[in-house]
């Protein structure tokens, strides 16, 4: 009898041994297949500092509803990250400047713009006392071109009647990035100013005549507030959050108009939108728009290998163009119009 009880006890321990390694098989297999389908899941981008306050919730939100995706964006300026997706190191990019057909034809990787929201740059100021301020395109011009220099400049003056403005130096604040926030801002000068278009002009990276550079919206921000009787430009949401005052500015309708969601709506509401969507909504007609407008971008391949990187990344898309459009509000951004999120989802869909 012992000798039959230690072999059944011996069998017993064979059995309970032989289970648990097929348990821990399995398990080992489970989580190699759940690490193998969340590197798949994983989507890098780069780009914008404009418009990271709406895509830093906007990716967090799509990958807490979606378990296994992982989306993440580096805020390094439109610059940055039209470099880093044209030379294929990210998954898409991001700008608030189209690119141009010149700078398509040359990427090695084929790309497409999908616009997500609308939003504005602001001339954000730090003067003693915050008076409300107001400000012409042609003093703006003036400004950053180094010929105003003092607050309490005349052609200042002429816009603020009746507004106390201090005798201090003017400190002008730009980024030192490839920026599309730039861009926009540079646009907008060039149209309001033969001097500043005939001189540095338009575009992302410019030789500033003077001032101090910032890196991303988030650098300029922190100079301004740091440097007392600075200027300088940042997408609406930084000044708000970061308690920065900002100015209204004259329209093409001869309104001083202080940014808002609704004067960014109203810049873009008489826009033609090509196919393509690439488009300048800055100094827009129309009483209440504001004139510092722009649509943002994200640059998508227009084929993408990995197919099912692919569909988590249409799949985004999609879902930023039904949901994230409604809480683009409360960052202070504009959402699509409705009929451009309807021909943005088509385009969507067409991707391969």
């Amino acid at each position: 009898m012992p000798v039959t009880f230690a072999a059944d006890n011996r069998l017993r321990q064979e059995i309970c041994k032989e289970r648990n390694v097929k348990r821990t098989s399995i398990g080992v297999g489970l989580l190699m297949l759940a690490v193998g389908l969340a590197q798949a899941q994983k989507i890098t981008g780069a780009g914008a500092t404009f418009p990271n306050p709406i895509y830093a919730k906007w990716f967090q939100e799509y990958s807490q509803a979606h378990p296994g995706v992982e989306v993440n964006y580096q805020s390094i300026g439109s610059g940055g990250g039209i470099q880093q997706v044209t030379k294929g190191l990210v998954d898409f990019g991001a700008s608030d400047m189209p690119m141009t057909d010149q700078a398509l034809q040359a990427s090695p990787v084929k790309l497409i713009h999908i616009p997500t929201v609308l939003g504005a740059d602001v001339p954000a100021y730090n003067v003693p006392g915050a008076p409300d301020i107001k400000f012409s395109g042609g003093v703006l011009a003036d400004i950053f071109l180094g010929k105003i220099q003092n607050w309490n400049d005349p052609a200042i003056a002429k816009d603020n009647p009746g507004v106390s403005l201090p005798d201090r130096k003017i400190i002008v604040v730009h980024r030192s990035d490839g920026s599309g926030t730039s861009f926009i801002w540079t646009d907008y000068l060039s149209k309001v100013s033969k001097e500043w278009n005939d001189g540095p002009g338009k575009g992302s990276s410019i030789n500033w005549p003077v001032g101090v550079g910032g890196k991303g919206n988030e650098g300029v921000a922190g100079l301004v507030r740091q440097l007392p009787g600075a200027i300088g430009y940042v997408e609406l949401i930084y000044a708000i959050q970061n308690h920065i005052s900002f100015g209204a500015v004259k329209n093409l309708s001869g309104n001083y108009v202080k940014a808002s969601i609704d004067g960014v709506t109203a810049a873009a509401a008489t826009a033609k939108i090509p196919a393509d969507y690439r488009v300048s909504i800055t100094n827009a007609p129309g009483p209440d728009a504001y004139p510092i407008s722009s649509f943002t971008y994200l640059l998508i391949p227009t084929k993408i290998n990995d197919p099912s990187k692919g569909k988590v990344l249409k799949d985004m898309l999609s879902w930023i163009v039904k949901s994230g459009e409604g809480e683009a509000s409360q960052l202070s951004f504009a959402p699509l119009p409705q009929d451009l999120q309807d021909k943005v989802l088509k385009t969507v869909y067409a991707i391969q």
